[in-house]
């Protein structure tokens, strides 16, 4: 019963699921060994997992441990082997299920089985019914079963018959189709991923996550994509979160900033950023800043989004030094 809880899991979220149950000291050392392309997809994976309920641990963890003792066994003895070791401890059914699993023996599409459904739907919707139906017929029933729903009516209806119909194909027809595909499906993830997600999106999960898992996808993205890193750090802090910093911090804000700038920016603030940034002033500043503010006449948006933005770049500059703390996520702690 409890592998149910993970059969909709990729390959890539079990592998977060694991690392979550394994801590930050043995998942950092981990990770610290992952290639740079697979590190970044993990880490995203960890910062969309909000929590591990125990039953998905228990599998994962399970799972991972019976792949690798499949490993072990190939290498001792070959897979012949590893079938005959892993039947007596496991039991036939479940021998085969942690081979097949742990890709010691390849299958056909595989690198099908741990791509996003929405992609792979959008990706395979445009082929011909026979090739979708071939691919899911390689793919695990709840897996096949969750893209053909995903696909058109009349496209589904097609697909399912194909498989109930289909015969034999030849290895090197489904090779062939195989290559085809994966470098088709790899051309359109690259040019669906900012379609799909966007910054926006991204600027959400990095939000919820602690400062060191987002810099360290902030820095791997910035190598990578230095204008979209910039794109996603420009929306990361905006004007009305200074309302969410303590006064400590929005104090030392204040003897960063230019009061024409502090004037011109509350005009389009919120009420609990004004509210918080006058509290924090001497009640001298505070009607001082009240007065400029009545005298300013109308202003351009666009100036107070200027002004904004200078307070936004001074409070990161503030946060690379360190004087300030900005809070993100749940787990994000103070040591006093």
């Amino acid at each position: 019963m409890a592998a149910d809880s993970t059969r909709n899991l990729s390959g890539r979220q079990k592998a977060a699921a694991l690392l979550i149950s394994l801590g930050t000291e043995t998942s950092a050392s981990i990770l610290k060994a992952l290639p740079q392309e697979l590190l970044e997809q993990i880490t995203v994976e960890i910062t969309r997992m909000r929590e591990v309920p125990p039953d998905v641990a228990d599998v994962v963890a399970r799972e991972a441990t019976g792949m690798a003792t499949a490993r072990r066994y190939i290498a001792e003895g070959g897979l012949d082997y590893a079938r005959d070791m892993l039947t007596r401890a496991l039991g036939q059914g479940a021998a085969d299920d942690v081979i097949r699993r742990s890709r010691v023996v390849r299958q056909p599409f595989d690198f099908v089985r741990d791509t996003d459904p929405t992609y792979l739907v959008n990706f395979l919707q445009n082929e011909h019914p026979q090739t979708i139906a071939l691919v899911l017929a390689h793919l695990e029933p709840p897996q096949t079963a969750n893209l053909l729903s995903r696909l058109q009516p009349e496209l589904r209806s097609e697909v399912a018959r194909r498989m109930a119909t289909m015969e034999r194909t030849a290895p090197d027809v489904i090779s062939e189709l195989e290559e085809l595909l994966r470098a088709k499906l790899a051309s359109v993830l690259r040019q669906g991923t900012s379609t799909v997600g966007g910054v926006e999106y991204v600027v959400q999960v990095l939000n919820q996550v602690d400062r060191s898992t987002e810099r360290t996808i902030l820095d791997i993205m910035e190598e990578a994509d230095p204008l979209v890193a910039d794109a996603i750090k420009n929306k990361m802090f905006v004007f009305d979160n200074i309302g969410d910093l303590d006064d400590r911090a929005i104090q030392r804000v204040l003897r960063e900033v230019d009061s024409k700038d502090l004037a011109l920016s509350l005009r389009g603030g919120n009420d609990k950023t004004r509210q918080r940034i006058l509290g924090n002033m001497s009640t001298r500043s505070a009607q001082m800043l009240n007065e400029e503010m009545e005298i300013m006449g109308p202003v351009r948006v666009s100036a107070v989004d200027e002004a904004q933005q200078r307070i936004v770049n001074a409070v990161r500059r503030l946060e690379e030094l360190e004087e300030i703390t900005i809070a993100r996520g749940e787990e994000d702690q103070l040591l006093v």
